[in-house]
């Protein structure tokens, strides 16, 4: 099985207090920090890991975002991307995949196990084959594990084939990245019984959570929160979509900060204190 210890996290990011949210002068990381950033796309998804030698791409937004980030990677000095992770096939995740694999060089690319097709997905697969990159399907019950430059990532695929209620957002993958002694968690746009799953495979608390399937409000997000502990959370929506009042609601009542993407990107930086610029 999955089973992770409890990690005692909590501590640490307590004690930074509001040392937490001191904004960072420069996109590129220092030789000792990580750095997430989240892209202010709308109701879609694309965040970026990366230190000072390597980067992973999670989501690409919808169709023309791989261009912003392919902006953003430049004006970071980031020339390649190791790992591509789209955690299911929804447009607003693989829309912009084609235009960045075109523009980049990706070593690895790995996938949920449930296609969706759309002109987004046939793109996405054209762009891989014109590049000659076989994608890797992450799915079951062994999660993939590899360490990048530090950056420890676990992906955890759906256990099941398909699922009877929403089988594209219920196959998304489940992501930690873990730097130094700070974790976060990407929920792609999981719902309850996803959800669930994770959470009878895994314990672990997590410094960064992105809230599952843009904010929207389903019953096991309460339990999610409470396993997981986030000391912050990230939600990416537009002002129209995402971001259910019972959602931040439920934040509001745990005590934990959150962060609308729609108002702007989000960037955090991983060292040896967790700093949060918007």
């Amino acid at each position: 099985m999955k089973k992770e210890k409890k990690k005692k996290l909590k501590k640490k990011i307590a004690a930074l207090g509001t040392a937490a949210l001191m904004a960072c002068t420069d996109p590129k990381p220092a030789a000792d920090e990580m750095n997430v950033y989240f892209f202010n796309a709308g109701k879609a998804d694309a965040a970026i890991i990366y230190t000072d030698e390597a980067a992973v791409v999670i989501d690409t937004g919808e169709t023309g975002f791989g261009a912003k980030i392919l902006a953003y990677m430049q004006a970071s000095s980031i020339s390649s991307l190791d790992c591509l992770i789209i955690t299911h096939f929804d447009k607003d995740h693989v829309g912009g995949a084609a235009e960045l694999i075109r523009g980049t060089e990706v070593k690895k690319v790995l996938i949920s196990n449930c296609p969706k097709e759309s002109s987004e997905y046939q793109a996405f697969a054209k762009a891989l084959e014109e590049k000659g990159i076989e994608a890797e399907s992450v799915f079951g019950e062994e999660p993939l594990a590899f360490t990048i430059d530090g950056m420890a990532f676990i992906v955890d695929g759906p256990d099941q084939e398909t699922y009877e209620k929403d089988p594209s957002n219920n196959s998304s993958l489940i992501t930690s990245v873990t730097y130094r002694d700070v974790s976060f968690l990407f929920a792609g746009d999981s719902e309850n019984e996803r959800i669930l799953e994770y959470l009878e495979d895994y314990e672990g608390t997590y410094d960064v959570l992105k809230v599952p399937y843009h904010g929207k409000y389903n019953k096991q997000l309460s339990q999610l929160l409470e396993e997981a502990q986030p000391s912050c959370a990230v939600i990416t929506c537009s002002k129209e979509e995402g971001g259910e009042e019972k959602t931040l609601s439920l934040l509001e009542k745990q005590g934990i900060p959150y962060y609308l993407t729609y108002n702007g990107g989000v960037l955090i930086t991983a060292g040896e204190e967790l700093k949060i610029r918007q």
